[in-house]
């Protein structure tokens, strides 16, 4: 299930210039192409989307059109309609995991038994994909290797994983899709994920090879040890409240479930709920937070802390990074001799850096952001000033071309 997280990011990467502020709810005339790239999938193809665009720390610009949900009672797409983010949680989650390495809590190349002791003698797939021979790991795996992926993880959903079937035994599901159950229930807390998860051979050494997985949701879990609170807590004292992300969160409450969207499939048959947002999984609290891909977010929200990596760690007075530790948290911290494959990084060469990708050349080089499985994306492109979010929730992703088309319509925009 969930192969659609296997996004094209080539998207996170296009280089973007400079925007003219706006601070307003509307199709204003400066986004123009955008809003007509919504207009031919909106209502045709998706009942609703909402995309932010800022400039430097400016205010946002929010351009949306039609609905959260196919019915016509549903409430109009907007700048507080709430989303699911899938795997945009996980820069918020590097970010998290960046604040403990600034306070000396953390060390980007410290290994991660030091805060949980199973991973001390790790094994790796000698043939993976062959046989079920294992042989020692030929290093520790460490934070760096977390936040880059690079840890010699997998994920439950990737079909030709050696390790996909032992994942879903063990309840390795990092995620929530819908009503229906995957094929075992996760892990219920995050320690006993961690414990079962170190239990499991690597697919390949740690730092060797880059290797989209669980590891967000793995460091979730030293965040929790080395801070001493549980990690919904740690991720709402230190950046949801003081960057004022207030409907931001791993389970959305009654009062909001009539904001959230509902998540489709996407067919030759059209759309299919997949998640209503109204009895939604997200209205009921998950077997523990995944730091993976577990948040709900609004486009006002996501923007709040996308204008925090703008800023270098802060808004106005609100500073959760310094200056120094956020330019190194969206840097290429990726080991030497890991390479993010084309389908994941583009054109134009991709680093990683605290859960999301660094451009490393081109128009975008320095662009550093992610996307979700339904459709979002969030990215910050510091050279030039620009941040920007796209907020809609189907799947899967690449049924659809409005993320590439959206950003075709953003240089227009620029351009005109």
């Amino acid at each position: 299930m969930m192969t659609e997280m296997l996004l094209d990011r080539r998207t996170l990467l296009a280089g973007l210039a400079s925007l003219a502020p706006a601070a307003t709810f509307a199709r204003a005339p400066a986004h123009a192409a955008v809003d007509a790239v919504l207009a031919r999938f909106v209502p045709a193809r998706l009942p609703g989307a909402a995309v932010s665009i800022g400039r430097g720390l400016a205010s946002p610009a929010f351009v949306a059109r039609g609905r959260i949900a196919v019915e016509s009672t549903a409430r109009a797409a907007g700048p507080d309609s709430l989303w699911r983010i899938y795997s945009m949680t996980k820069p918020i989650t590097g970010m998290a995991a960046m604040i403990l390495v600034e306070r000396s809590k953390l060390r980007l190349d410290q290994p991660i038994a030091d805060f949980l002791p199973a991973f001390a003698k790790m094994r790796v797939l000698a043939n993976p994909g062959k046989d079920a021979k294992t042989r020692p790991a030929s290093g520790l795996i460490t934070i760096r290797h977390l936040l880059t992926h690079t840890a010699g993880l997998s994920y439950h959903f990737i079909p030709d994983s050696p390790v996909r079937e032992q994942y879903l035994r063990l309840g390795l599901i990092p995620a929530l899709v819908g009503q229906e159950a995957d094929s075992a229930p996760a892990a219920p807390s995050l320690a006993i994920f961690a414990d079962r998860l170190a239990t499991v051979p690597l697919i390949a050494d740690p730092g060797a090879k880059w290797s989209y997985s669980v590891s967000l949701d793995l460091l979730s879990r030293v965040i929790e040890v080395a801070s001493g609170k549980t990690f919904d807590r740690f991720m709402s004292d230190e950046i949801f409240v003081p960057l004022g992300m207030r409907d931001t969160s791993f389970v959305v409450p009654a009062t909001k479930l009539l904001r959230l969207s509902t998540n489709y499939g996407i067919d030759k048959n059209g759309l299919k709920p997949i998640d209503p947002g109204a009895t939604s999984v997200f209205g009921r609290p998950p077997p523990f937070p995944f730091g993976g891909a577990g948040l709900v977010s609004s486009a006002r929200d996501y923007d709040r802390f996308l204008l925090m990596l703008m800023g270098q760690g802060a808004i106005g007075s609100a500073r959760i990074l310094s200056p120094a530790t956020a330019k190194l948290a969206m840097s290429n911290l990726l080991p030497p001799q890991a390479v993010v494959p084309p389908d994941f990084g583009g054109p134009d060469g991709a680093g990683f850096g605290a859960g999301g990708d660094v451009s490393l050349r081109g128009p975008g080089a320095g662009t550093f952001g992610w996307g979700g499985a339904a459709g979002t994306l969030g990215w910050v492109d510091a050279r030039r000033s620009v941040r920007g979010g796209v907020f809609l929730n189907y799947m899967p992703t690449d049924a659809l071309s409005v993320n590439k088309d959206l950003r075709t319509a953003l240089y227009t925009d620029l351009a005109a």
